[in-house]
C-alpha cells in the first residue's frame, strides 16, 4: 500500500496493539502486505480565547477540581467581581473578622448577581461568601504555591506551544483548611508579626498550634526543599515547642538545581538535608530544625526510635521511591500518626491524606508493577529507542564495571574465586571466566592502539556479527511453530551495518570506548587519541577477521526467559580449561596489576559515558531501522531520569500543606480531607475525599488497621491467652518474628504458659531487646467460639 508512503498524517480508528482502520477510502489503493512502520503524530489544536472583559460577563465552562464542589466555580467568579468593586467603592479590603464588611460584601454580590441575565445564581450561598471576605485580603502560602506551579505552567505553554492551556478560568477554594469550631473575631487580629495574613484566616490558636507543631520531613529532594520553604513560611515549628526533623541520606548533584531551589552551584557535593535546613533557617530564622543523614529503615530504628516517633504531631513524605514510603507508612500505622503524602511524575502531581483512623494507610493500596521489556526483546529483537538504550546501559555495566570488578575478585583471591566458579559449573560461570580471560590476555591490551583495536572488534561484533548470526538463524522468509512469519510485529529484521570511519557516528563510538577501555586498564590516553582524524587513522589499520554464521546456534525467543546464556554439557569442562589458562595469564600479570571499574555517571559531559552508551543505542538502533536520538534524549533513557519538573512539585506541597492546617487543627472529619491527582499538561485537577479503613466487627467491638491493642505489665503466655479469651478470642497461634511462641497444636507449648511472653521473645526467637525498647510486638490467630477465624490487630508486649 505504498500510497501511505506520503508522508502526510492520516486519521485513524479502531486502534488496536499492532492494527488499526484508516479513516479513508482505500479502494483504488495497493494490497497491504505486511510490516509497515507509523509513528502517532498528534495535530495542533487552534483555541480562540475571549478578552477578560468579554469572559468575565460569558464565562463559559470553568474547570472543575473537586466534582463534590459542581456549584462552586460561578459562585467564586461572582465573589471576585463583588470584591473588585467592593476595593473600588471603599479603596480597601474587607477586615478580618468584620461582619459588616462580610455583610457589605454579600450586598455588593447580591446585586451584581441580580443585574445578570443569563447565568444568574439561584443561591448566593451567603456562608460561603462570609468566608470569602474574611479572607479576602490575606496572601496564604500553600494557595500561593498551589497557583504559583499552574500559572507557572501555564506560562511555560505560552512559551513553549507545548500542552494544553488551561481554558479558562480556574477556581478553587480549600474552605474545609479552616478551623472545625466557630473562632472568636478576636482571634483573627493581627499581632503586628509575620504571620499575620495566616492569623486573619485561620486565628491566633491555630497559628500557635502551627508554631509548637513536632513535624518529620522525610527526604530533602525536590519535594522536600518545597516543603521547608512553605512550613518556614507558614511559622510551622517556629514556636518554643516546635521542632522539625529533616532526613536525607543523599547529597546535592547538579542535575537537582533546575527544580530544588534551596540549592546553589557551590553546595554540589553537600548534604542535601543540612543545605536545605540551612536555607529555610534563612527564611525563618525562628524555624526549629534539625538536620539528619540518616536512611528511614530498620536500620536505623535506633535513631528514629520509639520515643522519637510518639513525640511527633505530623509526617511529611518527600519520597522518590515506593519502597520507603511503604515502611514510613508502616511507622506512622503502628504510632498512629498522621502522613501526608506526595509525589511527582513530570507535569503530574499526586497527594494522599493517610490520617489516623479516618482513612485507609497508604499501603492499602497499590499501582501495579511497571511493565518491563523481555529480555529477549531488548537483546535480539528490539522494536524502539528505549530497548535499544537499555541494552546499551547494560552492555556498559557489563564491560567497563562488572567485568573488571569480576577480574579484581579473581585476582584479590585466584583459589577461592575459580573454585567458586566450579561450584556453581554453569552457564553464567563460564561467560564469567571467559570476560575475565580476555580481560587478563595483556598481549591484546597493553597499549592505547589495543583499546582500539578491542573497540573496533566491539563495533564489529555487536553491529555486524551478531545481527548476521541472527539473520542466519531467522532468515526474512521464516516462520514460528504455527507458520505464522518469525518477523511479524512488533519484531524488525535487523541488517548488518557496514563499518566507515568517515561515518561520524561509527568513529565516535569507537574513540569513546577505546578511551574508557584505556581508563579501566590504567593505560594512558596520547594527545592524538582525541583528534577525529588520527584516530580515523588507527581505526582503518585495525585487521578485522571474517566471520561466518554458525549453524545450531542457540538464540533465546522466549520472552519469559530469565537468562541469554545457555547452558551446555561440556560446561564443566570449558571452566576447567578456562582455569587453567587464567593462571597462565595471571603468572604473566605485574605483581600488583589490578583494574579499574568504571562507575556510569550521567551528569558528567566529559567522561565520554554518554558517548558510548548513545553510540551502542544508536548504533543498535540503525540495525533495526529504529530513529535515533541525540545525546540529551539518551541521558534521559539511559540515566533513568525520572521527569520532574518545579511547577508539578509547587502544585504538590501547596495542596498537602492545605491540608497540613487540618490536620493540626485536629477536629476535621474525613470528608473535610482531599486526596488529589492533577495533570497541569492537560490541565486536569481530580480532587476527593480519602478512602476510609475497613472495619473489622467482633461481638460488640470493631477496630481498622489502625488499631493496635496494647497489653502492659510485662504478662505471662498465661494471662496473654486469658486477656484474649475475655474478648471471646480464642489464640491458637502466637508469634513473634518468624518464629512460633505458642502453638495449640504442640503439646510441649504448654509448658510456657506461665513465663512472660518477653522472656519467650528472647529464649525461643532470639529477640534482642535494645536498651531504647519498651515493648515488643506479638502477632496472634485467633478464632471465635464458632471457629471463625478473626483477624484481630498486631499487640504490643510492654515490659518496662
Amino acid at each position: 500500500m505504498k500510497e501511505l508512503n506520503d508522508g502526510k498524517p492520516r486519521k485513524i480508528k479502531d486502534a488496536r496493539a499492532y492494527s488499526f482502520t484508516l479513516e479513508e477510502d482505500t479502494t483504488n489503493y495497493g494490497t497491504y502486505e505486511k510490516g509497515g512502520i507509523v509513528t502517532q503524530v498528534k495535530q495542533p489544536k487552534v483555541l480562540n480565547f475571549k478578552p477578560l472583559k468579554e469572559a468575565i460577563t460569558d464565562p463559559g465552562d470553568f474547570l472543575l477540581s473537586d466534582f463534590s464542589k459542581f456549584d462552586r466555580p460561578p459562585l467564586l467568579h461572582l465573589a471576585f467581581q463583588a470584591l473588585d468593586k467592593f476595593i473600588s467603592e471603599l479603596g480597601r479590603f474587607p477586615v478580618a473578622g468584620s461582619e459588616d464588611d462580610a455583610q457589605k460584601l454579600i450586598s455588593v454580590a447580591s446585586h451584581i448577581n441580580d443585574s445578570l441575565r443569563d447565568g444568574k445564581l439561584e443561591d448566593i450561598n451567603p456562608k460561603l461568601l462570609r468566608y470569602f471576605a474574611f479572607g479576602s485580603r490575606a496572601v496564604l502560602n500553600p494557595m500561593a504555591a498551589m497557583f504559583g506551579g499552574i500559572v507557572g505552567q501555564e506560562v511555560v505553554k505560552a512559551c513553549s506551544g507545548k500542552f494544553y492551556p488551561l481554558f479558562q478560568f480556574f477556581y478553587f477554594d480549600s474552605v474545609e483548611s479552616l478551623p472545625s469550631e466557630p473562632v472568636d473575631p478576636n482571634d483573627f487580629r493581627p499581632v503586628n508579626g509575620r504571620y499575620d495574613a495566616q492569623i486573619s484566616v485561620f486565628g491566633q490558636k491555630l497559628q500557635k498550634k502551627l508554631e509548637d507543631s513536632k513535624v518529620f520531613v522525610v527526604g530533602s529532594g525536590a519535594l522536600g526543599c518545597e516543603f521547608l520553604k512553605n512550613l518556614a513560611l507558614m511559622g510551622v515549628s517556629c514556636g518554643s515547642q516546635g521542632k522539625l526533623t529533616i532526613t536525607d541520606d543523599d547529597v546535592i548533584e547538579k542535575s537537582n538545581l533546575s527544580r530544588q531551589f534551596l540549592f546553589r552551584d557551590w553546595n554540589i557535593g553537600q548534604a542535601k538535608s543540612t543545605v536545605a535546613a540551612s536555607a529555610a533557617a534563612a527564611i525563618n530564622p525562628s524555624f526549629n530544625i534539625e538536620a539528619l543523614q540518616n536512611r528511614v529503615g530498620t536500620e536505623t530504628e535506633n535513631v528514629f526510635n520509639d520515643t522519637f516517633w510518639e513525640n511527633l504531631s505530623v509526617v511529611v513524605n518527600a519520597l522518590d521511591n515506593v519502597n520507603a514510603r511503604l515502611y514510613v507508612d508502616q511507622r506512622c500505622l503502628y504510632f498512629q500518626k498522621p502522613l501526608l503524602e506526595s509525589g511527582t511524575l513530570g507535569a503530574k502531581c499526586n497527594t494522599q491524606m493517610v490520617i489516623p483512623h479516618l482513612t485507609e494507610n497508604y499501603g492499602a493500596s497499590r499501582d501495579p508493577p511497571e511493565k518491563q521489556a523481555p529480555m529477549c526483546t531488548v537483546h535480539s529483537f528490539p522494536h524502539n529507542i528505549d530497548h535499544c538504550l537499555t541494552w546499551a546501559r547494560s552492555e556498559f555495566e557489563g564491560l567497563l564495571e562488572k567485568t573488571p570488578a569480576e577480574v579484581n575478585a579473581y585476582l584479590s583471591n585466584p583459589s577461592e574465586y575459580t573454585n567458586a566458579m566450579k561450584n556453581a559449573g554453569d552457564a553464567q560461570a563460564r561467560d564469567n571466566l571467559e570476560r575475565v580471560l580476555e580481560c587478563l590476555d595483556q598481549e591484546k591490551c597493553e597499549t592505547f592502539e589495543d583499546c582500539i583495536t578491542w573497540a573496533r572488534l566491539k563495533f564489529e561484533d555487536y553491529f555486524v556479527n551478531r545481527v548476521k548470526q541472527l539473520i542466519y538463524t531467522f532468515p526474512e522468509d521464516a516462520a514460528t511453530s504455527t507458520g505464522a512469519p518469525f518477523w511479524s510485529a512488533p519484531k524488525r529484521f535487523p541488517r548488518p551495518l557496514q563499518f566507515s570511519a568517515s561515518d561520524l557516528g561509527h568513529l565516535n563510538f569507537v574513540s569513546s570506548a577505546s578511551i574508557l577501555r584505556a581508563e579501566t586498564f590504567g593505560i594512558p590516553i596520547p594527545d592524538w587519541g582525541k583528534n577525529p582524524r588520527k584516530m580515523a587513522e588507527a581505526v582503518d589499520r585495525v585487521i578485522v577477521p571474517d566471520f561466518q554464521p554458525k549453524k545450531d546456534v542457540k538464540i533465546v525467543t522466549d520472552e519469559k526467559a530469565t537468562s541469554l546464556s545457555t547452558a551446555s554439557i561440556d560446561d564443566a569442562a570449558v571452566i576447567n580449561d578456562l582455569v587453567i589458562k587464567l593462571e597462565r595469564c595471571r603468572a604473566n600479570l605485574p605483581p600488583v596489576f589490578m583494574m579499574k571499574p568504571i562507575q556510569f555517571e550521567k551528569d558528567d559531559d566529559t567522561n565520554y559515558h554518554m558517548d558510548v552508551i548513545a553510540g551502542l543505542a544508536n548504533m543498535r538502533a540503525r540495525n533495526y531501522s529504529i530513529p535515533e536520538v541525540d545525546k540529551l534524549k539518551a541521558k534521559f533513557i539511559a540515566g533513568r531520569i525520572i521527569p520532574a519538573i518545579a511547577t508539578s512539585t509547587a502544585m504538590a506541597t501547596g495542596l498537602v500543606c492545605l491540608e497540613l492546617y487540618k490536620v493540626l487543627d485536629g477536629g476535621h472529619k474525613v470528608e473535610d480531607y482531599r486526596n488529589t491527582f492533577a495533570n497541569l499538561a492537560l490541565p486536569l485537577f481530580s480532587m476527593a475525599e480519602p478512602v476510609p479503613p475497613k472495619i473489622i466487627k467482633h461481638q460488640d467491638m470493631s477496630w481498622t488497621v489502625w488499631d493496635r491493642w496494647i497489653l502492659g505489665d510485662n504478662p505471662t503466655l498465661r494471662e496473654l491467652l486469658e486477656w484474649l479469651k475475655a474478648k471471646g478470642l480464642n489464640a491458637y497461634s502466637i508469634s513473634c518474628g518468624s518464629c512460633l511462641l505458642y502453638n495449640s497444636m504442640f503439646p510441649r507449648h504448654k509448658d510456657r504458659m506461665d513465663k512472660k511472653v518477653a522472656d519467650l521473645a528472647r529464649e525461643v526467637a532470639k529477640f534482642e531487646i535494645l536498651a531504647y525498647r519498651r515493648h515488643l510486638d506479638v502477632v496472634v490467630a485467633c478464632e471465635d467460639d464458632e471457629d471463625n477465624d478473626i483477624d484481630i490487630p498486631q499487640i504490643s508486649i510492654y515490659f518496662r
